[in-house]
């Protein structure tokens, strides 16, 4: 690579610095990865609810349809589970489909074609039969959208075996993650946080690859290692920040990816830390922090100074509400509180 992946991959909360490369909004590095991928290989296309309306996705497919034509980009019905077979069928016999929901809630609208489908077809026929497909979606939350408009169901996916699954952080990752996903054979979810959207970031022109799998710490320290994926990264960069004067240092894991997961990363940083907070935005109970906890207890016990401790949504359903918003979800003040009491301990 012609970059330092440390520098142009750094998790920033403020303006980049344009001296390290050219800088990019969220965003536009997802619909610059979209570009890369329908030019480089005609089996792959965009479709979903509003991909070609003036929102774009956020405007991650915005100027798609217009470039590459509507049989290659195109809007679809209000039918998520025949849509999904759609998608399944068309990757079966040999195209790339990269299909956009507005919310993971609607995902949930196809789990027959995804969990029954999808995810076990290679398997059923003993690897004869690929499906490379893309379904991608953002997390609602941060406006009053609801129960239903709102959810973060990484952790209801988490636990089924032939999906992948990719939660980015940074503009960078979030072009090479993309890229990586459409080229894989398996079906691959992505799961964006809606607030990274406003985020900028150094991202390299042209076709570049992050592979999944990997994990990638964005910060060293002593005290603690702090894991996750996404948005909750950047709120613990935030209380790490706001815990400085009191001399608090921790490694903080990016996974990149829930499914592979990339345990060595965790487990040699534990090695170091003998502490673990895990971060995540979806639900407490059965969901990613629960698994991560679960890697570290089985696999790190011996290097465990305290107790393994969790940031996550407690198990209610999502408020429409905005100052119940900043009661239930993870934000920084919490994240430090539970930094504190680890260290303590």
């Amino acid at each position: 690579m012609p970059w330092d992946e440390g520098l142009v991959n750094s998790l920033i909360y403020d303006e980049p610095d344009p001296r390290l490369g050219r800088v990019l909004g969220y965003a536009q590095a997802v619909n610059e990865a979209l570009q890369v991928m329908l030019e480089k290989d005609p089996s792959v296309f965009v479709l979903g609810q509003g991909v070609d309306d003036p929102n774009a996705m956020f405007g991650c497919t915005k100027g798609l349809k217009e470039r590459f034509g509507s049989p290659r980009v195109f809007d679809t019905p209000l039918s998520e589970d025949g849509m999904m077979g759609v998608c399944v069928g068309a990757a079966m016999n040999g195209t790339r489909p990269v299909y956009f929901h507005n919310r993971p809630d609607f995902i949930v609208l196809a789990f027959n074609q995804l969990v029954n489908h999808a995810s076990k077809m290679s398997y059923m026929d003993n690897g004869q039969t690929k499906v490379p497909l893309v379904v991608w979606s953002a997390i609602g939350r941060g406006w009053g959208s609801g129960g239903q408009h709102s959810q973060a169901i990484q952790g209801m996916l988490m636990n089924v075996p032939g999906l992948k699954m990719v939660m980015p952080s940074t503009p960078f990752d979030a072009k090479g993650l993309m890229i990586s996903a459409i080229e894989d054979n398996n079906p691959v979810l992505i799961f964006e946080h809606r607030w990274l959207m406003k985020q900028k970031g150094i991202v390299p022109e042209g076709y570049y690859r992050v592979p999944l799998g990997k994990g990638i710490l964005r910060r060293r320290g002593k005290d603690l290692t702090v894991a996750g994926t996404s948005h909750t990264l950047e709120m613990a960069m935030r209380a790490l920040d706001k815990l400085s004067p009191e001399g608090i240092t921790a490694d903080v894991i990016d996974f990149r990816t829930l499914k592979p997961l990339d345990e060595d990363i965790l487990l040699e940083s534990l090695k170091k830390t003998g502490r673990l907070l895990v971060v995540d935005t979806g639900w407490l109970t059965g969901g990613v922090c629960a698994e991560i906890g679960c890697l570290a207890a089985e696999k790190a016990f011996s290097d465990l100074k305290a107790p393994i401790r969790r940031v996550a949504q407690p198990d209610v359903p999502h408020p429409a509400g905005y100052a119940l918003e900043q009661y239930v979800y993870p934000n920084p003040d919490k994240i430090a509180s539970s930094i504190q009491k680890l260290c303590g301990e």
